[in-house]
């Protein structure tokens, strides 16, 4: 059977929405066996404004790069939810700030919904607010197994400057941690 996973990361300008969509596309392809492609989205906005990275996963070539089917959708903002919730699938893992958005009771009656403080443990737990792209892709991958943790460890070393890579791997590893714990017990919004 063939292997084809959709991911969506939406935030507003400024958040690492693309950064993080980046990530796992180079992971996927300098790091395995897949194929992959990241569609950026963003609004005229530089910060602020809506935006988006679409990733497809595929152990087969990619005809059409966005996604359509998604079964990982992260967002960090209201906007971004709101915008970009309409491709998801059902039963589709949802992981929001528990901070900045606000699932409907409907919506988490369709999907996997996970609340998690992304922002606020970014800032006081791990140090910078800028780590909580690397922090929301490290719950994504212990939560979906998507793609080998070692292919992306490597990957965000690469892509994140030298200054901060002992930061971005705290982060990582956190995520793993609370992705696995989800993974393990369950939706957080029922």
């Amino acid at each position: 059977m063939a292997f084809h996973y959709e991911l969506r990361f939406g935030g507003v300008g400024g958040q690492g929405s693309l950064t993080a969509g980046t990530i796992l596309a180079h992971a996927a392809v300098f790091r395995t066996k897949y194929y992959a492609t990241q569609v950026p989205t963003y609004t005229s906005q530089v910060r602020g404004g809506a935006a988006k990275a679409d990733i497809i996963i595929s152990d087969e070539p990619i005809t059409f790069p966005e996604s359509t089917n998604v079964d990982f959708f992260l967002s960090t903002h209201q906007k971004a939810y709101d915008a970009y919730k309409g491709d998801l699938k059902e039963d589709a893992y949802v992981l929001v700030d528990s901070g900045l958005v606000v699932v409907p009771d409907d919506d988490a009656k369709k999907y996997k919904v996970y609340e998690y403080p992304l922002v606020r443990t970014a800032k006081y737990e791990i140090g910078n607010v800028v780590t909580m792209n690397i922090l929301a892709v490290g719950i994504c991958l212990g939560l979906t197994e998507v793609l080998p943790i070692d292919a992306v460890r490597d990957t965000v070393k690469e892509e994140v400057p030298p200054a901060f890579i002992d930061m971005n791997m705290k982060a990582f590893d956190m995520g793993l941690e609370v992705g696995r714990k989800f993974k393990a017990e369950g939706p957080t919004k029922k």
